[in-house]
């Protein structure tokens, strides 16, 4: 069975910085594009980040350009979001996806459950 788990998520203050993990089973996603989304309270899930199946291309939502970067390791079947110069409006849940097409149309085939990110001020 396939699977997506989140980690690293928890408390920040504004300003600092957090790496969230992307594990994935059950199946090799090396040859997936893989990314993150999130969705904080009472909005609409959104796009954050999505990388190459082979890690050359990246696309970042205009909100973390410059702050935000991710990354991945095939050979431990794992992506990475390292998240910096947080401010409280990137408190979210955030998710990691994978699919086929994701990396141009943004559509997952596979989620993960959610980390939660909270960023005070």
């Amino acid at each position: 069975q396939e699977q997506l788990v989140e980690s690293g998520g928890g408390l920040v203050q504004a300003g600092g910085s957090l790496r969230l993990s992307c594990a994935a089973s059950g199946r090799t996603f090396s040859n997936y594009p893989m990314g993150w989304f999130r969705q904080a309270p009472g909005k609409e899930r959104e796009f954050v980040a999505v990388i190459s199946w082979a890690g050359g291309s990246t696309r970042y939502a205009d909100s973390v350009k410059g702050r935000f970067t991710i990354s991945r390791d095939n050979a431990k079947n794992t992506v990475y979001l390292q998240m910096n110069s947080l401010k409280p409006e990137d408190t979210a849940v955030y998710y990691c996806a994978a699919g086929a097409g994701l990396f141009v149309t943004l559509v997952g085939d596979y989620w993960g459950k959610g980390t939660l990110v909270t960023v005070s001020s």
